[in-house]
């Protein structure tokens, strides 16, 4: 037996289980107590087919006004729960707190996306995270995106593939809307130079959606460049 599985019952006794969002003792084998997994709302239909954007009332599957009226150049993105309560506090604190363990946390979240109908019969050939630009990278010293994916890469044994770079600096986009931000970004994503995709099913992969625009922006960029088809994942929908 290995040295580790023999380990984990000291490892439990001196270093027990807390929930990643309130530290309460939790059993072993879990992330959230039992209140907290209880406030993470996972998406599930009825949702729009193309940007995952919640909405009720609606029984059958649909695309949503905002989605019909300017279509994205993805497929689909699925976002697998609201960025509400412990999943938003989460990723607050891996981007602007630094706490990298988190994304464990939530790379098993973003996992549970690819049992999603829209991605189940999708046969992914690489993962793609969205880039950071230069000075962004520099000041925050890691790229969320890209750690999720190779987090993700362990679990799925999907290779992950950085083909695009950020090569324009962009102002925060919180406080503007899918309009501004399409206009924000115009130009703002690149193919790295020998970096392939061509005839490649691609996933890309982030955080959270808003409205899409940053997906949209990659996917634009992947299909130019020979790219079979672009979906999106994401952990939380904004």
């Amino acid at each position: 037996m290995p040295l580790a599985h023999l380990l984990e019952p000291l490892a439990s006794l001196f270093f027990p289980s807390h929930c990643a969002h309130c530290s309460l003792k939790i059993g072993e084998g879990s992330d959230f107590c039992e209140d907290c997994q209880a406030s993470i709302e996972s998406i599930k239909q009825p949702r729009c087919e193309a940007c995952s954007q919640p909405f009720d009332g609606i029984s059958t599957a649909f695309t949503c006004p905002n989605c019909q009226g300017e279509p994205f150049h993805f497929e689909c993105a699925v976002a697998v729960v609201r960025s509400r309560g412990a999943v938003r506090e989460l990723i607050h604190r891996v981007k602007y707190g630094r706490e990298l363990w988190l994304t464990r946390v939530l790379a098993k979240i973003l996992a549970a996306g690819l049992d999603d109908n829209r991605l189940v019969d999708f046969d992914i050939d690489v993962l793609v995270p969205v880039p950071l630009h230069s000075k962004r990278l520099r000041e925050r010293e890691f790229n969320q995106a890209e750690i999720l994916a190779r987090h993700l890469s362990e679990s799925s044994g999907i290779p992950v593939c950085e083909p695009l770079e950020r090569r324009r600096y962009t102002t925060t986009q919180t406080a503007l809307d899918r309009k501004s931000r399409r206009q924000n970004l115009r130009n703002a994503f690149a193919m790295r130079k020998n970096k392939n995709v061509t005839d490649r099913n691609v996933l890309l992969v982030d955080d959270v959606l808003t409205t899409g625009s940053t997906l949209d922006a990659c996917a634009a960029i992947l299909l130019e460049n020979g790219a079979c088809s672009v979906r999106a994942l994401t952990v939380a929908r904004g």
